[in-house]
């Protein structure tokens, strides 16, 4: 069961939401030691390109690529677009607060929420707008269509003009007693917007709000509010009309977003996000274990026990290799055959705290200490 490290409340004008924090740490014992990774098998040629820096991350940091340009920031309120082949910068930007949440952007637009629960815009790295919001944030904004879409940690959802910030509209349920202190789900698919709800993948009208299709993953049980916990943790795998998402700790589904419908759903213990490509759906158990299921089914086609303990960020499914970081900054290659080993690449030591992207032919990875690093094949 996973041990919760601290609760931190949310107070809103009429509502009181607790947020948990996700330890990582076993209570009350010392961490389980992982089993020594051996040497490094070297099966594929990956070399490190180009390296940047920003400042040290402390939030769940979620890197946007749009086209061959990545966005993100540094816990300090820098916000910055580099170039993902080169590693050069195409601006840099201070919203002039630590962060909370982001990075959303468009390509023209980039979106950040700060600490002090100010939606933050910026365009062609000067900030644009401002919007006080009444609920801290911990997901990423979205950015599409000219509008700013926000997730709230009371799971409404609100959108904003992109040019001005003006609010367009604000979608409110009934808040859970307790939300985890982590990125939830927040997409467009097509002229859908999808919302992670408690357990649910909510697809709702972009120009209004209104719920289209409703699609639960996973429902409250227990007797208490944190065995009674269901969220849905950012970072999904798509595949055309599909969307196979995570319930914290609960399960693995895969939704039609078109009839917005279960195709399947399996009992699964992990806490961050998924990958997939056409055939397979990736992702890390609470342990480390990492499991591959058939996509069109949800059956389990092999698992990988070979990282278990390390903390692994969400996969990335790349080529032929599922590409994790972990908590020591090791990027880790496993085939995606069969979870086997091809190679892994060392960074500066601290952890890598974004799930790992890919843009312009380079893998991109980010550490808690802010060190950005380019990887291309050799």
């Amino acid at each position: 069961m996973a041990n919760f490290h601290s609760v931190v409340s949310l107070r809103r004008v009429l509502t009181a939401a607790l947020i948990l924090v996700l330890s990582a740490c076993a209570s009350g014992s010392d961490p389980i030691k992982p089993a020594d990774l051996g040497a490094n098998p070297a099966l594929l040629g990956v070399r490190t390109v180009w390296t940047s820096k920003t400042a040290p991350v402390d939030f769940p940091l979620q890197v946007k690529v749009d086209g061959s340009a990545i966005t993100l920031a540094g816990g300090d309120g820098t916000v910055l677009s580099l170039d993902a082949g080169t590693g050069a910068q195409l601006w840099s930007a201070q919203v002039g607060a630590p962060i909370s949440a982001g990075v959303g952007s468009d390509g023209r637009f980039a979106a950040v929420v700060t600490r002090n629960n100010e939606l933050v815009v910026i365009e062609a790295g000067q900030v644009i707008w401002r919007q006080r919001l009444a609920v801290q944030v911990f997901t990423a904004p979205l950015v599409a269509g000219e509008r700013v879409f926000v997730l709230g940690a009371d799971r409404s959802v609100a959108a904003f003009d992109a040019r001005g910030g003006r609010k367009l509209w604000q979608q409110q349920r009934p808040g859970e007693a307790l939300v985890l202190r982590k990125a939830g789900v927040l997409m467009a698919m097509g002229n859908t917007l999808v919302a992670g709800l408690a357990g649910r993948l909510v697809g709702m009208n972009p120009l209004n709000g209104n719920v289209v299709w409703d699609a639960a993953l996973a429902s409250p049980r227990g007797t208490n509010d944190i065995e009674r916990l269901v969220d849905l943790v950012g970072g999904v795998s798509r595949q055309a009309n599909e969307v196979c998402a995570r319930a914290f700790q609960t399960a693995v589904a895969c939704i039609d977003t078109l009839r917005g419908t279960v195709t399947w759903k399996r009992t699964a213990a992990g806490a961050v996000g998924l990958h997939g490509d056409e055939r397979l759906v990736y992702g890390v158990e609470g342990d480390g274990s990492l499991i591959a299921w058939r996509r069109t089914d949800g059956e389990p086609v092999w698992t990988s026990d070979r990282l278990r303990y390390r903390d692994l960020s969400a996969p990335l499914a790349l080529g032929r290799s599922v590409v994790l970081g972990d908590n020591t900054g090791l990027v880790h290659f496993l085939s995606k055959a069969d979870g086997t080993p091809l190679t892994r690449l060392t960074t500066d030591g601290s952890a890598i705290v974004a799930t790992p992207v890919a843009a312009a032919g380079t893998l991109v990875v980010v550490t808690r200490n802010g060190g950005v690093y380019g990887f291309q094949p050799e």
